[in-house]
C-alpha cells in the first residue's frame, strides 16, 4: 500500500477530481487484453505535461512505481501495474489533436488521442494516417507508439515507427525532452525518438507526438484468393510482393480458422480450402487498380489459386473482409484458452514456418490455427487448449516455446506488433544474446536509474 501522504501530494498536483484510489478504479485499471490482473495503488489523470513532470519527479525521489497507460488494449501485459504503484492514464485530459499541418503534412497529438479519431480527422482534409491496428477504434496513439503498433495496411504503408517524426517526453527525473523534428531529414544527434518507440513505457512518458501524414488514395478495391494448401498461399504472398505490385494488405486464414469462422457465423466460406488470402489495393485511377488486381490474380493462379473473387462494391468488400476481422473471436470453438502470439519472419520464410507450426500441433495433439498479416510476414499463431485442464495449459506453453524457437531459427522475431510486456519477457533470452540484453538494460538504466518506470517488463529486470 502506498503511504497516504503521497496520495495527498498527488491530489495537490492534479486536483482531487483527477486522483482515485477507490476499489472500482483500481479494478478498472488492473487489466488489459490479457487475463492477468494487478491492482495499482492509485490512478492519476494528468491534465498537461507539467503535471506529468511534477508526478514523475516526485515518484523518482520517493521510489514510487509509475505505469503509463493508454487504452489498456495490449496483448502482452505492457500496461499492467505488476509492481503496484501509480497508473498514469491519459484518456481524460491529454487526448487532443493539437494541430493538423496541411503544408508540411504532419499532425501533432497528445498521447490519449484515439487512433481512429486521428484517422477520421485527417481524412476530412484529404490526408491519411495509415497505421491501423485491430484496436484502432479504441487504442491510443501513445499506446501505439509505446508498442510500435502495426495493422493490416502495414504491407504497403508500414507501421507506427514509419510515421513518428518527433516525440515530447518526460524523463523519470521530471526533465522534458523533445526527440526529433517535423523536418523530413534530421541526422543531428542520436535517434532518441527511435529508442522511445516500442519501449513500452519503460524509458520515459510520452506527452506529445508529431506524426507524418500522406495524401489519401482516392479508391480501394478488394479481392480474395482460395488455395488448396497453406504452403501454396504463403508462396503466393512473397511472390506477389516481388512482382512489382504492393498491396495495401495481404491477409490470410488457414483451414482451421476458416472452419472456425464458418462454424461461428455461417458465411459460406470454402471450408475445404487450405487457406484464403484477402487483399486490398489502392490508388487514384481505376485502371491502375485493375492492373494491380490482374497482376495479383496472375501470381495467385500460378501458385495454385482455385478461385479469385473481386468485390464489386463496398458491401462485397466488407463481406470478403468479414472472416479476417472476426477470425480471433471465432477460435473459441477449439478451446477455452488461447495462447496468441504474433511472430514475424521474412516473407519468403512463411511457407516453412507454417509447416513447422502444424508439426508442433501434431506433436502435442492440439490445434494451432493461424491467420494474420502475411504481407509483412506477421503471423498470429493461436495455441488452443482447455483452460480448465492444467496439463493442457502446460502443453500449450511448451508448444509456444517451440513456436518461438522455430521463428527465431528462421530469422524471425518474437513480436511483430504486440510487444513483449510481461507475457513474452521470459523468452527474451531465446531471441537475444547476453550482450544484447545487457545493452538493453544499460539503456534502461541510463533513462531510468531508479527503475520506477514500468518495471518488470521486456525482461529488463
Amino acid at each position: 500500500m502506498i503511504d497516504p501522504k503521497h496520495l495527498q501530494h498527488f491530489a495537490a498536483v492534479v486536483g482531487d477530481d483527477n486522483i482515485y484510489s477507490d476499489k472500482a478504479h483500481l479494478l478498472a485499471y488492473s487489466y488489459d487484453a490479457t487475463r492477468e490482473r494487478f491492482e495499482p495503488d492509485a490512478v492519476l489523470f494528468p491534465r498537461h505535461e507539467q503535471d506529468v513532470s511534477d508526478i514523475l519527479r516526485y515518484c523518482d525521489e520517493h521510489g514510487i512505481v509509475i505505469v503509463p497507460r493508454g487504452a489498456g488494449s495490449g496483448f502482452t501485459g505492457g500496461a499492467l501495474p505488476s509492481h503496484g504503484g501509480i497508473v498514469l492514464a491519459f484518456e481524460k485530459h491529454m487526448n487532443k489533436i493539437l494541430e493538423i499541418d496541411m503544408q508540411n503534412m504532419v499532425a501533432v497529438v497528445q498521447p490519449g488521442v484515439i487512433n481512429m479519431d486521428l484517422q477520421r480527422a485527417v481524412e476530412e482534409v484529404g490526408l491519411f494516417y495509415p497505421p491501423d491496428p485491430a484496436s484502432q477504434d479504441y487504442s491510443t496513439i501513445g499506446g501505439n507508439v509505446s508498442e510500435n503498433a502495426g495493422g493490416m495496411r502495414a504491407a504497403k504503408y508500414g507501421i507506427t515507427k514509419d510515421y513518428v517524426m518527433a516525440i515530447r517526453a518526460v524523463l523519470p527525473n521530471g526533465d522534458v525532452v523533445k526527440a526529433g523534428k517535423r523536418t523530413i531529414k534530421d541526422v543531428a544527434g542520436y535517434n532518441i525518438a527511435g529508442i522511445l518507440i516500442a519501449s513500452e513505457g519503460t524509458l520515459a512518458v510520452t506527452t506529445e507526438v508529431t506524426l507524418k501524414l500522406i495524401a489519401k488514395p482516392k479508391m480501394t478495391k478488394t479481392a480474395m484468393g482460395v488455395f488448396p494448401s497453406v504452403t501454396e498461399a504463403m508462396e503466393a504472398v512473397y511472390k506477389t510482393m516481388a512482382s512489382g505490385v504492393t498491396p495495401v494488405a495481404m491477409e490470410f486464414l488457414d483451414n482451421l480458422t476458416i472452419r472456425a469462422v464458418e462454424q461461428t457465423f455461417s458465411k459460406g466460406l470454402p471450408v475445404d480450402a487450405g487457406a484464403i488470402l484477402v487483399t486490398d489495393v489502392d490508388g487514384n485511377l481505376e485502371p491502375d487498380l485493375d492492373f494491380q488486381l490482374a497482376q495479383i490474380e496472375k501470381v495467385f493462379r500460378e501458385n495454385g489459386c482455385s478461385d479469385f473473387v473481386i468485390a464489386k462494391d463496398k458491401a462485397e468488400a466488407a463481406d470478403l473482409w468479414f472472416a479476417r476481422r472476426n477470425a480471433s473471436q471465432s477460435l473459441a470453438v477449439y478451446g477455452s484458452k488461447k495462447l496468441n502470439e504474433d511472430v514475424t519472419v521474412p516473407r519468403s520464410a512463411l511457407p516453412g514456418l507454417l509447416e513447422k507450426f502444424y508439426a508442433i500441433a501434431e506433436k502435442y495433439d492440439i490445434n494451432i490455427p493461424c491467420f494474420g498479416h502475411t504481407g509483412d510476414g506477421n503471423v498470429h499463431t493461436n495455441v488452443m487448449v482447455d483452460g480448465k485442464d492444467p496439463e493442457q495449459v502446460k502443453i500449450g506453453y511448451k508448444a509456444i516455446e517451440e513456436v518461438f524457437q522455430a521463428t527465431i531459427d528462421m530469422g524471425g522475431t518474437l513480436s511483430g506488433e504486440h510487444g513483449i510486456g510481461l507475457a513474452k519477457a521470459p523468452y527474451m533470452g531465446m531471441a537475444f544474446t547476453d550482450e544484447e540484453m545487457n545493452l538493453f538494460k544499460a539503456i534502461k538504466k541510463a533513462f531510468d536509474p531508479n527503475n520506477i518506470l514500468n518495471p518488470n517488463k521486456m525482461g529488463l529486470d
